[in-house]
């Protein structure tokens, strides 16, 4: 006997961190400092390879490509640049923290759309205030003479 077939764990930012598949660069960023701003580099790009990631199924990637198209390379290279904090860890965090919302919402599978009917009356309502829109118009346009 076979048990059903459990789906497997969704893959979140700590595996792709330990498959290696994620890239940091750290660089000097804009912005507030103090002293160390022109000497330490605590901005944080991080970069994934979406094409030549293991561990993301093409149905995700698909999905994420659409999502965070803005952030995509022409190499489908996922960028994401953090500087909002004046620590590299912080920063690093930040990336981190917002690659995971980007593959948060990429899970989610968008709904079908299922088509809808008008009710009757609004239908008739449509009906009735077009033939007002009509009558309207045609009160606008010049009188003919039928007698002359």
């Amino acid at each position: 006997m076979t048990s059903p077939k459990q789906p497997p764990e969704p893959i979140d930012v700590p595996d792709l961190l330990r498959a290696g598949e994620l890239q940091f660069e750290f660089l000097r960023a804009s912005g507030p400092g103090g002293q160390n701003v022109n000497k330490v580099s605590t901005a944080v790009r991080l970069r994934f390879d979406l094409s030549a990631s293991q561990l993301l199924s093409e149905d995700l990637k698909a999905r994420l490509r659409k999502t965070a198209a803005s952030k995509l390379t022409k190499d489908d290279v996922l960028v994401i640049e953090a500087q909002r904090y004046r620590t590299q860890l912080e920063n690093r965090e930040d990336a981190l923290q917002r690659l995971a919302a980007l593959l948060r919402r990429a899970r989610k599978k968008p709904k079908k759309r299922r088509p809808t009917r008008r009710t009757a009356a609004s239908e008739a309502k449509r009906l009735r205030k077009k033939r007002q829109r009509s009558e309207k118009k045609r009160r606008r346009r010049p009188v003919t003479g039928h007698g002359e």
